[in-house]
């Protein structure tokens, strides 16, 4: 409630009869009350006659903003189109436009996504007064791209700025429509953030929530593939730099973001929003980067250890086939031992024992690693029937716990001494 408002209710309620049981000692009282009564009346006529401050202008030079007349108010849009050769970095935009919708849906591990047309996408990112969410969190820049419906050859972004607090329906409208004409969502912690922040502002403006389509969420994606190797974590910016190659200049953090956005509405200062909408488009083009660069159905342009973690993935999802296609191009590329150990893994899930076996032999050859001597004592206990090769493993330590190692040493023994009685020799 304003503090016009307020002054006007609790002058309203002061200039009430007073009460028929009043005493005659309470003259002081009333006289208290008349000079308070006195004093908001003062105060009320002083906001009247105070102007408003002018709203900031958005369509300068500065901040090449166009506004649009709407019912909902003025409308405050920035376009710009870029080509499909476009880069972020060393990958092209093309991709997105392109990129497989079934190992989009594998590397989400979101079958729904599998049906969606990456033509169709649109791409979303938002800047907000505020990084803890809540109902007092605003939206004041939505960040959009799409491909022209046309030529199917431009991506368009457009980005809806509220230049002032109370002006977001316009933009959530516009929103709205982006959203229901899209195939699928594309955030970058969107399903955490983003989405749950918008929808509480269509319930707190009292507008309808649009219908979402599947959502691909690339934070998740990526925590999967490049998570154990990001040493600054899964940032956007650390992806960029580190799968894109693309380093931002000048770029505002975002713990500055707000802060900005308040300096603005304070004194319309446009160069306080420059950076925030700079970082804003990036945010989104990296996006449909990524994308382009998840959905080859080869990944070209991922290094090694990269496939490693989508051939993880896509091993988790069930597709075994594609996993071991995606481990065999990362050992190729450069066989280290995880590359190793992720196509020995998959080989197992597969059943293909020789490749498997092959594997995990040159790992325990190459490191010393407990959990890998586990898996050929298992290998060589069920597949190869090899109780004494089991045992011999055994003996250098394989991580279990005592109790397992001790019920697993002593099933070999009985098998070796089977194996022996049968053969009359032991074996190798």
């Amino acid at each position: 409630m304003s503090l016009r408002n307020k002054l006007s209710r609790l002058a309203t309620a002061s200039s009430a009869p007073p009460p028929v049981f009043a005493r005659a000692d309470d003259t002081g009282r009333t006289q208290l009350l008349d000079d308070l009564r006195s004093r908001i009346r003062s105060t009320l006529e002083r906001v009247a006659r105070r102007a408003p401050p002018p709203l900031p202008r958005v369509d300068t030079a500065e901040l090449p903003f166009v506004s649009f007349d709407t019912p909902l108010g003025a409308l405050h849009t920035r376009t710009r189109r870029l080509g499909a050769s476009h880069r972020t970095g060393r990958t092209p935009l093309a991709g997105a436009r392109e990129a497989r919708a079934d190992m989009l849906a594998l590397l989400a591990l979101d079958p729904s996504l599998a049906a969606c047309d990456p033509a169709r996408a649109l791409f979303l990112d938002t800047e907000t007064t505020g990084l803890s969410g809540g109902t007092g969190t605003v939206a004041f820049l939505v960040g959009l791209a799409y491909w022209d419906g046309g030529s199917g050859q431009t991506l368009v972004l457009e980005q809806l700025l509220v230049r002032a607090l109370g002006e977001e329906a316009p933009m959530l409208q516009r929103l709205r429509e982006r959203i229901e004409a899209a195939s699928m969502l594309v955030t970058f912690n969107g399903k955490s953030f983003d989405m749950p922040l918008l929808r509480t502002r269509f319930v707190m403006t009292r507008q309808p929530s649009p219908a979402e389509p599947p959502h691909l969420d690339l934070l998740h994606v990526a925590r999967r593939v490049h998570g154990k190797h990001m040493a600054d974590g899964c940032r956007l910016v650390a992806i960029e730099r580190h799968v894109l190659g693309f380093e931002r200049v000048d770029d505002v953090p975002s713990c500055e973001v707000s802060a900005r956005y308040m300096h603005f509405l304070r004194t319309g200062d446009p160069t306080a929003l420059l950076g925030v909408i700079e970082h804003n488009a990036w945010d989104v083009v990296s996006m449909a980067a990524l994308v382009g660069l998840y959905g080859e159905p080869e990944h070209g342009s991922l290094a090694a250890r990269d496939l490693v973690g989508i051939a993880r993935t896509l091993r988790r999802a069930g597709s075994l086939d594609r996993a071991m296609a995606v481990a065999d191009s990362a050992v190729e590329r450069g066989s280290s031992p995880e590359s190793l150990r992720a196509r020995a893994d998959i080989a197992k899930a597969r059943g293909d024992r020789e490749r498997a076996l092959t594997d995990f032999e040159t790992l325990a050859a190459t490191v010393d690693d407990a959990s890998v001597r586990l898996e050929l004592a298992k290998i060589y206990e069920h597949w190869l029937k090899a109780p004494a090769r089991a045992l011999r493993c055994l003996e250098q330590g394989t991580g279990e716990p005592p109790a397992s190692h001790l019920r697993r040493t002593q099933r070999l023994v009985r098998k070796a001494e089977m194996v022996h009685r049968k053969s009359g020799r032991r074996e190798d």
